[in-house]
């Protein structure tokens, strides 16, 4: 007859070794120019999105309820009615990362009459039009992608 000795390991050792595995995790693995460290096997990560010469916007007149999709290069200016889109940026994540596209706009409302009033200036998401919204009680816009190479 064989017999089986069971033993136990106090409760402190578990907690060591699960420390001791944390910081090992934790380690530089991988150090190459314009990759950030992380566990082996992992993807790199880029230290910036791409920039592209223009994006493609759509608008929506609340009134109407007519959209308009229309392509925009960086530095250039659109109308919407009474607005003014000014394209400063256009950014998007490297074929290897998840699709997200962001978009710097300056949105000014021009009505006849009046001094140009400053409506939006910031990053726009693609992924999350929320996120960055223009408030403005007669129009939407949102960025739909980036263009070119």
């Amino acid at each position: 007859m064989t017999t089986i000795q069971v033993t136990t390991t106090p409760k402190s050792l578990h907690l060591r070794g699960a420390a001791l595995a944390a910081a090992l995790l934790c380690l530089p693995v991988l150090s190459l120019p314009g990759l950030t460290s992380g566990p082996a096997g992992a993807a790199p990560v880029p230290e910036e999105m791409v920039s592209r010469p223009a994006a493609k916007l759509q608008g929506l007149d609340k009134i109407t309820a007519r959209t308009s999709t229309f392509t925009i290069a960086v530095g250039d200016t659109k109308a919407l009615g009474s607005l003014r889109i000014t394209l400063r940026a256009c950014k998007e994540n490297p074929p290897i990362e998840p699709p997200e596209t962001a978009a710097f706009l300056e949105v000014i409302e021009s009505k006849p009459g009046e001094q140009a009033e400053p409506v939006f200036s910031g990053w726009m998401f693609a992924s999350s039009p929320a996120l960055s919204a223009m408030e403005h009680p007669i129009y939407d816009v949102w960025v739909l992608s980036c263009e070119g190479d």
